[in-house]
């Protein structure tokens, strides 16, 4: 199949690799009739993360069915299924306490912007979307296999209340669902910390109030200011870096918490303010299967519209022109189409 493969800091090709198979009888193999570049895939393009010269890459994807193993019996060949990107039995004591993302059978998609995609749990995996989707539906369906789950777990964690007060940290894909999901659970105010002009715009569409453009210290100034001094209710770190984490602590009120799904990258905890300001954390990997059925009821109902957050589409082979469109900032989020 041809896949997109990684073979260095920003060496992104589209190769010819041998399609996925089923390995274990509990697998599907998936045809994947949409993909997407996450941010969380610039941190190896760019160097940060190591990598295996040639591996593939990409792990948000929907598509159809086209085999099962021995065991699966809920999935059926032919299914329009959502691919979460993390796999899981949903059957595990750490599943039926709603962590999906840290089941004893683990797996992950590892070639979404693929032609083909293998899923190591398909039952508890899995999330049927019924027959064969709008094509304007694809994006926030999307969407579903990662980003809006993502943000959706951040206001979760952060305990987000009808009638709070929210502040956002981070302006990416993650971060504008982040804004989305606190206006969804009802929040009165979202701010939104983000300077960029096209973003902005989707966090007001998506139920920012307030946005911040500035940074740092002047930027938790503004939304102390904007907040009467107290600070926010609660807070969505979706970044993953240490300044991103430092100014999630710096608006928090005290006795709030901090929501933290960005991936850490060099992060120090602030283990002072914490403990001074009592303020907690909560958060990390989503357990997106957890989500899922919810946040489809809400795309099918016309609730929610999370594939917003896709403002650049790519055939396959031009993959790596999308990766630079995101690195440079001059794209959200890139969806791919295999």
């Amino acid at each position: 199949m041809r896949a997109t493969t990684i073979h260095g800091t920003r060496d992104i090709r589209v190769s010819d690799v041998p399609d996925p198979t089923i390995e274990l009888p509990t697998d599907a193999i998936v045809r994947v009739t949409a993909g997407c570049i996450c941010g969380s895939d610039l941190w190896p393009y760019r160097g940060e993360n190591p990598i295996t010269p040639g591996a593939t890459i990409g792990h948000e994807c929907i598509g159809v069915v086209e085999a099962v193993g021995a065991d699966v019996r809920d999935i059926r060949v032919g299914d329009y299924v959502v691919v979460p990107f993390c796999h899981c039995d949903n059957t595990c004591a750490h599943c039926r306490a709603g962590a999906q993302s840290v089941c004893t059978h683990l797996g992950m998609t590892v070639s979404g912007q693929a032609e083909l995609a293998r899923v190591t749990q398909a039952d508890g995996s899995l999330v049927k979307v019924g027959d064969t989707p709008d094509p304007a539906l694809v994006p926030s369906l999307l969407a579903l296999s990662d980003v809006m789950p993502t943000g959706w777990h951040a206001a979760v964690s952060a305990g987000v209340r009808p009638g709070s007060t929210v502040v956002v940290v981070g302006d990416g894909a993650v971060g504008l669902c982040g804004v989305l999901a606190a206006s969804t659970m009802g929040a009165e105010r979202v701010i939104a910390m983000s300077r960029h002009a096209p973003r902005q715009e989707i966090a007001r569409a998506f139920g920012a109030t307030d946005v911040v453009a500035e940074r740092g210290k002047e930027g938790g100034a503004i939304v102390k200011e904007l907040t009467d001094g107290i600070g926010a209710d609660a807070v969505l770190e979706c970044v993953g870096t240490d300044e991103a984490m430092r100014t999630a602590f710096g608006v928090a009120r005290p006795g709030s918490m901090v929501g933290f799904v960005g991936v850490p990258h060099g992060v120090e905890l602030p283990v002072r303010t914490m403990f001074s300001k009592n303020v907690g954390l909560r958060g990390g990997m989503a357990p997106v299967r957890r989500y899922l059925p919810e946040l489809l009821d809400l795309v099918l109902a016309g609730r929610i519209d999370p594939g917003r957050v896709f403002d650049a589409t790519v055939g396959l082979e031009q993959v790596a022109e999308g990766y630079r469109a995101m690195d440079e900032r001059r794209a959200i989020k890139v969806l791919v189409e295999p």
